[in-house]
């Protein structure tokens, strides 16, 4: 039994290579695909990662289904990953060209309707990413920008407009406590 655990099925060398191919792909896949796949998962983009994974897990394994195995190829994922981090921090050319460039979807409050069609997302979404950092319409927006990581920046026109409706609301309950207090004491002096 310990023996069929750690034996491996398949040469050492093609259980390093096979995830190594197999993340390379999925690496220039995204990056085809777009940042959209990044950005926000949407009950269909979670579907597709869960079967994403599910498909490339024999071809990152191949048929051995034991513990060195699976060893062996989580190690040459994570070799993968940390040695491409590595090598695009040293080199921000290639980073730049492997992440690729960020997407302004918003400017003055003028809605960028080509980029939204390029990154597909519907205008539905966007207002989303606007609602989230408590923007109600486009023309509060100086910019918005869709980053090669899947993030969104969004700048606003006033940055300044949420001290600005606290200041208001304080105003507003201080005004108010005033007269509640001068009605308090109107109603003192009548009892």
């Amino acid at each position: 039994m310990i023996d069929n655990m750690f034996s491996l099925h398949l040469p050492l060398l093609e259980k390093i290579l096979r995830p190594i191919i197999v993340y390379l792909c999925l690496v220039v896949f995204v990056r085809i695909f777009g940042k959209r796949e990044l950005a926000q998962l949407n009950p269909f983009d979670l579907i597709v990662l869960l079967c994403l994974s599910n498909t490339v897990q024999n071809s990152i394994i191949g048929d051995d289904n034991s513990v060195s195995g699976g060893i062996i190829g989580v190690f040459s994922l994570l070799a993968i990953n940390y040695l491409l981090s590595r090598l695009l921090y040293r080199m921000p050319k290639l980073n730049r060209i492997v992440e690729g460039h960020e997407t302004v979807l918003i400017e003055h409050g003028k809605v960028d309707w080509k980029a939204m069609k390029k990154e597909a997302l519907s205008e539905l979404e966007l207002k989303t990413v606007l609602h989230k950092g408590g923007l109600n319409d486009y023309s509060e927006v100086e910019r918005c920008v869709l980053e090669p990581g899947g993030n969104f920046y969004v700048e606003e026109k006033d940055p300044l407009r949420e001290g600005k409706e606290r200041s208001e609301i304080l105003r507003q309950i201080t005004a108010l406590t005033t007269e509640v207090q001068e009605l308090k004491t109107m109603l003192a002096s009548r009892g």
